[in-house]
């Protein structure tokens, strides 16, 4: 069953931060994984917007992606994230 990392995050430093997306995106590809939703325009239908950026990635399975996050390699490069972002982010599993 595929499953699905989601970042909910707010930029605080924009330079630093084009650093760590351009050391995340082949990373993720790496590890099996792709991006659905990367930033882009948000239209506010209800409630409040819980962070201004929306990264959506689709693995082929929850322990794809937790092995992607809890890997080395990505935590090597979760170090370039911190300080320049603040971010909540979890995995969800998708539908058969």
């Amino acid at each position: 069953m595929k499953a699905y990392v989601i970042y909910l995050g707010d930029i605080l430093d924009e330079a630093r931060y084009q650093i760590y997306k351009e050391h995340v995106a082949p990373n993720i590809v790496a590890a099996g994984g792709k991006y659905l939703v990367r930033g882009g325009d948000i239209k506010l239908l209800e409630g409040e917007l819980p962070a201004s950026r929306t990264v959506i990635l689709e693995f082929p399975s929850r322990q794809t992606a937790l092995a992607w996050y809890q890997s080395e390699e990505y935590a090597e490069i979760k170090k370039l994230r911190e300080g320049a972002a603040q971010a909540t982010i979890y995995v969800v599993d998708g539908l058969d």
